[in-house]
């Protein structure tokens, strides 16, 4: 990938996102009960843990996209819901899981969407919006398929291509919900290394994943869910253990070291060992 050009910095104090005493629910099915959580200011934090065990549910939570029925998410202290949308999205980017582009339309347009929260009824399309994705088109690698169609794109073309238009809003906190979904192995790398590169410039990032390889190599903060709650989080070297992993995913296994990033490396034990 190319280099980007250069792009405003990084706030020196960056913001603070916390949740306490959260419940979460879909209807009647209560998700997440009683949980607090801060997001670690200038880390890549990777939340993983069995499906179903609440860690999408608490991404939506922390960036406003579901209401918790208990408990609240604060931004620097103040609740997220006291806040108008258009202001959460100047500090605070969210990728889903499985956007869905609307038809036909191009990279650049797409990421063009990312500046929405810049604008108004006094403050139209400006200089600054075009160079900011320009900035984000080159950072994710996709400035060559800005005419291109979104929906002819690889899968993994297609994952930059949101996370450009995420960069777009230019916030220094970012929510990625299993940005390697449906993608082939090569292109995961590809998507956490730009996840890491973005880290190593000075965002906050929080990514839900679902390999705990990948996650124990590119988080700096690992987050470990089971049943709605947190069991374990801190450095990945310090937490993840053998006996976790059974506990949390029921696998027994062996930790070595990553050859390549001197992380820890979750290698199964085969049946016929145990």
């Amino acid at each position: 990938m190319s280099a980007a050009p250069s792009a405003p910095a990084i706030g020196a104090a960056p913001s603070s996102l916390t949740a306490t005493g959260l419940r979460l629910a879909y209807d009647d099915r209560v998700i997440v009960d009683g949980l607090d959580f801060a997001v670690p200011a200038g880390e890549l934090t990777v939340i993983i843990g069995p499906n179903a065990c609440g860690k999408s549910t608490l991404l939506k939570a922390l960036a406003r996209t579901l209401e918790p029925s208990a408990g609240q998410v604060s931004l620097d202290g103040k609740p997220l819901s006291s806040y108008r949308s258009k202001d959460i999205a100047k500090r605070l980017g969210m990728l889903p899981q499985s956007p869905i582009a609307p038809e036909a339309i191009t990279v650049r347009d797409l990421v063009g969407r990312g500046r929405f929260p810049h604008q108004g009824v006094f403050r139209q399309w400006s200089v600054s919006d075009e160079a900011a994705c320009d900035r984000a088109m080159e950072s994710t690698g996709v400035a060559e398929l800005a005419d291109r169609q979104v929906a002819e794109l690889s899968g993994g073309q297609r994952q930059r291509a949101w996370i450009a238009m995420a960069l777009a809003q230019e916030t220094e906190l970012l929510l990625l919900d299993e940005p390697t979904t449906f993608l082939d192995i090569a292109h995961q790398y590809e998507v956490l290394e730009l996840a890491a590169r973005l880290h190593r410039e000075g965002r906050t990032l929080v990514v839900v994943l679902h390999d705990l390889n990948q996650a124990a190599r590119y988080a700096t903060h690992l987050v470990v869910m089971k049943e709605g709650a947190i069991v374990a989080q801190g450095a990945p070297g310090e937490i993840v253990t053998a006996q976790l992993v059974d506990e949390v995913f029921g696998l027994p296994c062996q930790i070595i070291d990553d050859p390549q990033s001197h992380t820890p490396m979750v290698v199964p034990l085969a049946a016929v060992a145990r």
